[in-house]
């Protein structure tokens, strides 16, 4: 069976209207699946009103705890921890008792290591779910991670091995994906083995330099980019310099699309863009997709 096209949605930050798009998308393709690999923030389930028929626990990392009954008091915990995790909460009579902050443990396993008692534990650290639902638009994997939570890489790599394996079993074609913002570990996650890469931004100062900032992320990973510019008429002279900056690297101009009010009243009625009959946007938005499936 034919391998399923990847195509990944990502911006140099948020707010450039990378979900909406996203969203507009899973109305327009046929036989697709959709991952929201924005696990720090995930939000595109708010437009495609999912019903969610699997849910599993996301581990990663560890985090130690004292078992208070057969902690002895020794402080050497509290001596070899670099991270300030290990605090005295009590001090009673000369008996000393010790805690660990759950937000301050980085995981490295030294109190474990050096506790001549052996009274910390080191489980698993909980830090989040992941979801197989049924939306309007067909299938999506997506995922919540735990607030000050790290490991957001390995969630979305997740979320990713989980939509490849739905798309497989079903014969989807095609696999959606809303990346994360920026240019950190959950956006390599994101991006690494896709097919092709449509990068988000906006005629700013700010949007040209994030921009840039992406593209030499997908350079440096050698996968396909495209270029979408949202809200192009705002500023059309910053417009036509991101533009000429992406030709001179070989990028795609896959398309512009105009500052619409519609778009924000078709958000408050959870539609997306191209359900709205009013939206030129939407219109832009039909024509931007058309020329991702050409280069698909």
């Amino acid at each position: 069976m034919k391998k399923p096209k990847e195509l990944v949605v990502i911006s140099g930050k948020g707010g450039t209207g990378k979900t909406s798009l996203v969203a507009s998308f899973a109305v327009l393709a046929k036989n697709k699946v959709m991952a929201d690999c924005d696990v720090d923030a995930a939000d595109l389930h708010l437009i495609l009103k999912t019903n969610i028929r699997h849910r599993e626990i996301f581990k990663a990392g560890k985090r130690a705890i004292i078992r208070q009954k057969d902690c002895t008091g020794c402080g050497l915990c509290l001596t070899n921890c670099r991270f300030n995790a290990v605090k005295m909460i009590q001090e009673k009579k000369g008996e000393k008792i010790f805690s660990i902050d759950p937000i301050s443990c980085e995981g490295c396993g030294v109190c474990v290591h050096f506790c001549p008692q052996e009274a910390i534990d080191f489980p698993e650290n909980v830090c989040g779910e992941w979801f197989i639902s049924d939306t309007r638009c067909g299938p999506m994997v997506h995922a919540k991670l735990g607030a000050a939570e790290e490991n957001s890489g390995k969630l979305v790599s997740l979320v990713r091995t989980q939509a490849k394996k739905i798309a497989d079993e079903h014969g989807q074609n095609l696999i959606i994906i809303d990346g994360s913002p920026g240019i950190g570990c959950p956006v390599i996650a994101s991006i690494t083995g896709a097919d092709l890469v449509l990068v988000v931004t906006e005629p700013t100062l700010s949007g040209e330099h994030d921009f840039k900032r992406v593209i030499s992320l997908t350079e440096h990973f050698n996968i396909p980019a495209a270029l979408c510019i949202n809200k192009f008429d705002l500023n059309t002279s910053i417009t036509e310099r991101i533009e000429k900056e992406a030709q001179e690297k070989n990028i795609i101009l896959a398309g512009r699309i105009r500052y619409d009010k519609e778009v924000t009243y078709a958000q408050v009625e959870e539609k997306a863009a191209v359900e709205y009959n009013s939206s030129q946007a939407g219109e832009d938005i039909k024509a931007l997709w058309e020329k991702l499936k050409t280069i698909l």
